[in-house]
């Protein structure tokens, strides 16, 4: 069965290359503001970043290293797949067999301590097409092979939006992929493989994934970036309160289905429209927890705090705001929450959800 997914194009119909996305190095934009660490004990797992080499940005080992560590109690991570280092050679359908064993690679050397005792990459997730249906076991069964261990699920980014200019990802995305027959069966090789499920989806797309979440029980589904909100993007941005109550409902309704968890954060992505990538002096904590605090609280709200974790989602999050300054905005959003409930945002959701055998 051929996939039903294709690559963007590369080139433009005229014949010239598709503009190709690069982020400007911010660093010193970042460096502009410090502020102290706050519960620096505090264990943390990093439910979600990227690794990468990019054009006009590297973020590998090093670089989540000195973040990890610049700190805050990082202890472990979980790594998401981003596309990197997929195989040049072989069926197509396992090309994306490359990633996890870099990432596995990655692990390795983070679990010598030659670079700290932050366990990155302690959690694995990879990719696969779905849409090619009950074949893609043989993929699955080659990650978990691969990955010593550490492989606990796939990501498929399946967020689609009327306005194409939302739809940036890798692969051209049909809307309702979520209802396809062939990606159905693909995961449906998921659940018996104890594989867990990563949805990056937009935020009118949720009633999709609870029919997913109905549908597959036994299959745990973890919804990133607090399910896309887009209520502050151009095309939504009219209607900012309407949507946004859509989502909180839309919310409310999946926070039903037991199988599903929330990974908080992801929110300074630029195209989201929160604005704190523009030039002038870096948004604080405080601006940053205030601004995206009550988003995370309706979440918590309605899936309890065992069900939902904070993730950094760097690098794509570094357009924002610099690591230790959005794991102190996490920290102020949950101290208003139990003890017991900080333990879960922060580490006890992750460690649960990813299978992570981590202090």
């Amino acid at each position: 069965m051929p996939s039903k997914l294709k690559l963007r194009p590369t080139v433009n119909p005229d014949g010239t290359p598709v503009a190709v996305h690069t982020t400007p190095d911010n660093s010193a934009w970042r460096a502009s503001h410090r502020e102290p660490i706050l519960e620096p004990e505090l264990p943390i797992i990093d439910a979600h970043h990227h690794l990468w080499e990019r054009q006009g940005q590297t973020y590998m080992l090093k670089e989540f290293v000195a973040d990890a560590q610049a700190g805050h109690n990082v202890v472990a991570s979980v790594f998401v797949e981003c596309g990197a280092f997929y195989r040049k050679t072989g069926p197509e359908m396992m090309d994306r067999l490359g990633e996890v064993e870099f990432a596995n690679g990655v692990a390795a050397m983070a679990a010598s301590q030659a670079y700290g005792k932050t366990q990155v990459c302690a959690g694995i997730v990879g990719s696969a097409d779905l849409t090619y249906g009950q074949e893609i076991g043989k993929l699955l069964d080659a990650q978990i092979a691969a990955a010593g261990g550490r492989f606990r699920g796939i990501r498929l980014i399946t967020k689609w939006d009327a306005d194409e200019q939302l739809n940036n990802g890798r692969y051209l995305i049909p809307p309702k992929l979520m209802s396809d027959p062939d990606f159905r069966k693909g995961f449906a090789e998921l659940g018996p493989r104890n594989l867990s499920f990563d949805a990056m989806i937009y935020h009118h797309q949720i009633p999709e994934v609870i029919d997913l979440a109905r549908t597959y029980p036994d299959t745990t589904i973890i919804l990133n970036h607090i399910g896309g909100l887009l209520a502050k993007t151009r095309t939504y941005l009219a209607k900012e309160k309407e949507t946004t109550d859509i989502w909180r409902a839309s919310m409310a309704e999946l926070a039903k289905c037991p199988n599903v968890f929330v990974k908080l954060g992801g929110l300074g992505m630029p195209y989201l429209g929160f604005g704190f990538e523009k030039p002038g002096k870096p948004a604080d904590s405080q601006q940053l927890a205030a601004a995206w605090g009550p988003l995370f609280d309706s979440c918590i709200e309605s899936f309890g705090a065992q069900r939902c974790m904070f993730e950094s989602n760097f690098p794509p999050d570094r357009a924002s705001v610099d690591y230790h300054v959005i794991w102190n905005a996490f920290k102020r959003v949950a101290a208003k929450y139990s003890a017991a409930d900080k333990h879960a945002l922060f580490f006890g959701t992750a460690a649960k959800v990813y299978q992570l055998k981590v202090d």
